[in-house]
C-alpha cells in the first residue's frame, strides 16, 4: 500500500491554524473592563460605601481624584473627603483644578485623570459640573476612563450627574408632571433609561421622579436617600448600603400606574431584570 507521509503534518498544521485564529479573535476582542459606580444620596457618607470605593480603586495603591466643580467650597469638600478616605490608606488623594478650567488647568486635569484609579465628584450643584463638561473632550475622557475600569463615585450632585437624563433641581414639584421637571444631559455613566434622584426620601422628592417616569414609561427611576449608597457593577448589579433605602420606580401596566420597590441596606438587585419586570430580581 502506498504510504502517505504528509497526512499527519497536515493535521498538525490545521490545528495550529485554528489556534492562531482563536488567538487573533481574543486579541481583537479583549475582555471588557469591569464598570464600578458608587452613588451616595447625600448627607452622611456611609462608611461601607467609602470602604468599597477605596477597595475597588486599589486600596493602598489607589490614586483617588476628587472633582469639586459642583461646590463653592472646594477645599472644605476635599478635606472632608480626604478624611473619609484616610482610614483606607490610599496612595494619593488629589484635588482636581477648580472651574472654570484654563488651558493649563485642563492639561493638569487630564494628566490626573489618566493616572487615577478612582474618581469622586463632590456635592453641590450638578448644573455647575455639566457646565464644565460642555467641553466634549472632557466628558469623553471621563466616560472612557469609566469604561476602562476606573471606579467612579459621587454624592448628592455628584450622584445626580450619573444619569444621561439629569434632574437639574429646577421646576414645579408641587404636582406630578414630568413636563414641569427640568432635565438636561448628564455625565451618563448609567444605562440611558435610568434616571437618578438623590436626597430622595429625606427631602420628599417623589413628585419629580414620579412625573418623569410617567412621562417616560420605559425608564427606571432610582431614588437614593440621604446616608445611603447604591453600589453598581457592570451597569447592572446594584447593592444598597447605609442608613436608609433606595426606591425603584417603574411605569405600571396601565396608563398613569406605577410600580414602586424599596430596596433596603444589604439587599442586591439586578437592574436589568427589574426594568424588564421579570420575576425575582433580588439576589
Amino acid at each position: 500500500m502506498e504510504k502517505r507521509p504528509f497526512a499527519r503534518p497536515v493535521k498538525v498544521c490545521l490545528q495550529a491554524r485554528q489556534l492562531l485564529v482563536v488567538t487573533l479573535i481574543l486579541t481583537a476582542f479583549p475582555a471588557q473592563a469591569r464598570e464600578r459606580l458608587i452613588m451616595i444620596g447625600g448627607g452622611a457618607r456611609p462608611s461601607a460605601a467609602m470602604a468599597r470605593f477605596a477597595a475597588w480603586a486599589g486600596q493602598e495603591k489607589a490614586r483617588i481624584l476628587v472633582i469639586p466643580w459642583a461646590t463653592s467650597e472646594p477645599q472644605a469638600s476635599f478635606k472632608s473627603l480626604a478624611q473619609d478616605f484616610a482610614p483606607f490608606h490610599p496612595a494619593t488623594v488629589e484635588l482636581a483644578p477648580t472651574a472654570p478650567l484654563s488651558p493649563a488647568a485642563k492639561d493638569q486635569f487630564m494628566a490626573q485623570l489618566k493616572s487615577a484609579t478612582g474618581v469622586f465628584f463632590t456635592g453641590g450643584d450638578q448644573v455647575k459640573i455639566m457646565k464644565v463638561l460642555e467641553d466634549q473632550s472632557l466628558i469623553r475622557a471621563l466616560r472612557e476612563r469609566y469604561h476602562d475600569g476606573v471606579v467612579f463615585g459621587g454624592t448628592s450632585a455628584g450622584t445626580a450627574i450619573m444619569s444621561w437624563r439629569m434632574i437639574t433641581g429646577e421646576g414645579d414639584f408641587t404636582v406630578i408632571d414630568g413636563e414641569k421637571v427640568e432635565t438636561r444631559e448628564g455625565l451618563g455613566l448609567l444605562p440611558k433609561d435610568i434616571i437618578v434622584d438623590q436626597h430622595f426620601i429625606k427631602r420628599q422628592r417623589e413628585n419629580r421622579l414620579f412625573g418623569l417616569i410617567l412621562q417616560n414609561p420605559g425608564a427606571l427611576g432610582v431614588g437614593i436617600d440621604e446616608g445611603t449608597a447604591l453600589l453598581v457593577t457592570d451597569n447592572r448589579y446594584a447593592e444598597v448600603v447605609g442608613a436608609s433605602q433606595v426606591m425603584m420606580v417603574e411605569a405600571g401596566a396601565r396608563p398613569a400606574a406605577m410600580v414602586l420597590y424599596l430596596v433596603k441596606p444589604g439587599e442586591s438587585i439586578d437592574l436589568l431584570k427589574r426594568r424588564a419586570r421579570k420575576a425575582n430580581p433580588f439576589n
